[in-house]
This record gives structure tokens, sequence and C-alpha cells, in this order.
């Protein structure tokens, strides 16, 4: 153990707390610039471990699966502006996005985990 008293490879609540707090902010600021997104998906995937078995696992698993549920619907919509449909898709891929950041943050404000599933 070390001196916080974690087991090896684990964090403290408090850091899984602020590192979840921290892909939610990635999240959102990806909606202004594209790319932190990028960022959050990282420290998902390098910190899925530490996280495993309290409820921020539940919050890496529903960021994680925001984004790739997010760029599917980005791609999807783009193959489907070739018949219109896609410039009418698109904005509702982006509302999705906005609402799962928002559940989620909200979830990890009021100390919940989250289920598994689109909504």
């Amino acid at each position: 153990m070390n001196a916080d008293m974690t087991p090896r490879g684990q964090i403290s609540p408090a850091d899984a707390r602020n590192l979840t707090q921290l892909v939610y902010l990635l999240q959102a600021l990806a909606l202004v610039n594209g790319f932190t997104v990028i960022a959050g998906v990282f420290v998902n995937l390098i910190k899925r471990e530490a996280v495993q078995g309290t409820l921020y696992e539940s919050h890496f698993n529903w960021q994680l699966k925001t984004v790739l549920y997010t760029l599917l619907g980005f791609a999807v919509s783009g193959i489907l502006c070739l018949i219109v449909i896609g410039f009418f898709l698109m904005p509702v891929v982006v509302l999705w996005y906005i609402y799962r950041v928002v559940k989620g943050w909200l979830a990890l404000n009021d100390g919940k985990e989250l289920q598994s599933g689109l909504f």
C-alpha cells in the first residue's frame, strides 16, 4: 500500500472524482474546440484500471461510450449527407452528446453510478 492507504494501482476516491470531472470538462470543451475530447479518452483509458470496482468506473464507461457513439453518429451523418438527411442528423448527434455529458456530470455530482445504454 502507498502513503494514502489505497491499494497499489488504485487511486483515492477524491482523485478518481477529480479525474472524472476533468474528463467531463474536456468533453464539454470539445464542443468549442473539438479536440480536448481526445485527452479525455486518454485519461479514461490510462486510469480505467485504477477506478475498477468504484462508482467512477460507470462514469468512465459512460464517457468512453459517449465519445464512441458520437463518432459513430458523425460517421453515419457524414455518409447520409450525400442524400441530405445527414445535415439534419448531425445537430441531433450534437444534442445527444451534450445530453450525455450533462447527465453524466450531474450524476457524478450526486454521487450516483450510471447505467450503460444510450440514454
